[in-house]
């Protein structure tokens, strides 16, 4: 990162569709942005195999080729990118400092769009396999398993309301739960209960991944906690429920944050501090759509533009 780099209107971290449409926006507005892509440019996106339900792709497009496009798009209107990565944020002087890679840059306005990373379960072969039966968005891939039975683990709302919707693609929808009962919603754990494609597995957890030739989910081996029998399960995918945790770590005590770890935005995207905004699923716990991460990122970028001009006009 060069010097001239030090200082720079808008800084925006995080490399997602909301950073990346603030990139865009911003860049367009000549605010001068730079991006600080962390070490997994793209975010959650990067990891999905096929988006078919972003707007204007009919035939869907890759998840990394839409991060692709999106980067290139920004970096024509004067973007620049630097994969440094955000560990502590300071708000403290005349300008917002965020220290990134051990160099501290000042800026006038910060866009925080580091977004929200899924839990997993921490079995071999994870990482290899998610895009590949292996996930943690329902809504985004689950038209992928039409007619074939898969998996849900958890036993939260969350857990509850992807079962639910799989049962519109899937044959069978088994919910794996390592405790003996859910910790849903009673209107949720009832409406679970009461669909016929839903089988609750108790007291079990999943131990191992099972791939076929090709590299792609063939099933899970299953051990249930008070017996410690084990057993394989034929499915197609694996969805997993059990949360996510917001990439918020650089700004606990000095941003507002929900019990959670979610950065607070009022009136949308901005945080408490002037000229700090937030974008996408570092405070979105509900939605977590590509679509809904743009949309946010928009609204900061143009938030950031407004506010940079009503500096200037005050000298």
């Amino acid at each position: 990162m060069s010097k001239q780099e030090l200082r720079r209107q808008v800084v925006i971290i995080g490399s997602g569709p909301a950073g990346l449409t603030a990139a865009i926006y911003a860049a367009r507005a000549n605010l001068n942005p730079l991006v600080l892509e962390g070490r997994q440019p793209g975010g959650q996106l990067s990891t999905t195999t096929l988006v078919e339900n972003f707007p204007g792709f009919p035939d869907g497009i890759d998840g990394p080729q839409l991060i692709l496009n999106m980067h290139a798009q920004a970096e024509k209107f004067g973007a620049r990118f630097s994969y440094a990565e955000v560990t502590d944020f300071d708000m403290t002087n005349k300008h917002v400092r965020v220290k990134a890679d051990d160099e501290w840059l000042d800026t006038q306005a910060l866009i925080i769009a580091a977004g929200a990373s899924a839990r997993y379960l921490g079995l071999d072969d994870e990482e290899k396999l998610i895009g590949h039966g292996l996930t943690s968005c329902a809504t985004c891939d689950g038209a992928f398993y039409r007619h074939v039975p898969v998996a849900v683990v958890g036993g939260g709302d969350s857990a509850a309301e992807e079962s639910l919707f799989l049962t519109r693609f899937a044959s069978k929808v088994y919910l794996i739960h390592r405790r003996d009962q859910m910790r849903a919603s009673k209107i949720m754990q009832e409406r679970v209960f009461d669909h016929k494609k839903i089988e609750p597995i108790w007291d079990t957890v999943v131990t191992k991944y099972i791939p076929d030739e090709k590299g792609e989910m063939r099933a899970v081996r299953l051990r249930n906690v008070k017996t410690n029998d084990e057993r394989e399960l034929e499915v197609a995918c694996v969805f997993v429920a059990i949360g996510h945790d917001p990439n918020t770590k650089a700004y606990q005590g000095k941003l507002e944050t929900d019990p959670d770890g979610y950065l607070i935005a009022r009136h949308m995207v901005e945080s408490k501090h002037p000229g700090v905004f937030i974008a996408g699923d570092v405070a979105d716990r509900v939605y977590k759509q590509a679509v809904t991460a743009a949309g946010s990122g928009c609204a900061a970028a143009m938030e950031a533009e407004k506010y940079l001009s009503e500096l200037e006009s005050r000298g």
